[in-house]
């Protein structure tokens, strides 16, 4: 096993689990390493898995380089219902019908959403209009103008159809909301649709098959401690 520093500084892959905020992640294994410097490159959010890398000590200046690195996402749509958030984290707010929809529906709108589009970024977010958080206003019921961003979907296919579900792999710049571009799917198709899950498999280079979960970091980061701590007593 590699002889890890995470004072000097290491790069932390890390199998973000269900209903874990980022924060979350990163606050549980600062306080597990005893380190001023730990962020991250890339919040999931708190309904999404996978791939959240962590920086410490000097590696930290690294996240930003990181953050700009293409990702790979694997998703669920649910289509011919919406909710506000456009994912589980709030209540479906309207149903239609989809008997009317085919596979080749679905496989026809690919090329819509592949290459450089523009994207408005979903009301329930941390992007920030006149310095406050837009979630903020989504939460009070109210709505703000949000500019459109071009970003760009390298790669995108479809996975599987059980209707209503689709699911889907994607490979897109950073900057890009996957809940955005459900949305704008099911809006395509004139049934609506909302993200039912949603999973990051790669940042760049980095894969989650090499990432580690909460439990298997927490357990490695004791044993740096332990290893350390004899050190310096000798």
């Amino acid at each position: 096993m590699k002889d890890f520093d995470f004072a000097a500084g290491e790069t932390v892959l890390v199998d973000k689990p269900l209903e874990w905020t980022s924060f979350g992640v990163v606050k549980k294994l600062r306080w597990e390493m005893k380190v001023k410097k730990v962020g991250h490159a890339g919040t999931l959010d708190p309904l999404a898995t996978g791939l959240l890398i962590l920086c410490t000590g000097k590696s930290t200046k690294t996240i930003d380089q990181i953050q700009g690195k293409i990702k790979e996402y694997e998703g669920e749509m649910v289509i011919g219902q919406t909710t506000p958030s456009h994912d589980l984290e709030t209540e479906v707010d309207s149903e239609e019908d989809i008997s009317h929809i085919t596979e080749d529906d679905i496989y026809n709108l690919l090329p819509k959403f592949t290459g450089k589009i523009m994207q408005v970024p979903p009301m329930h977010s941390a992007i920030k209009v006149d310095g406050v958080r837009v979630y903020k206003h989504a939460r009070k019921g109210k709505e703000v103008k949000i500019d459109p961003r071009e970003i760009e979907i390298k790669e995108l296919e479809i996975t599987n159809i059980d209707f209503p579900r689709i699911q889907f792999r994607m490979v897109c710049s950073k900057g890009t909301y996957v809940r955005s571009f459900v949305r704008d799917f099911g809006k395509e198709l004139g049934v609506g649709a909302y993200m039912s899950a949603l999973r990051r498999t790669k940042i760049g280079e980095y894969s989650v098959e090499d990432a580690k979960s909460v439990d298997e970091w927490i357990e490695v980061i004791r044993n740096w401690r332990e290893k350390k701590e004899a050190e310096d007593e000798k």
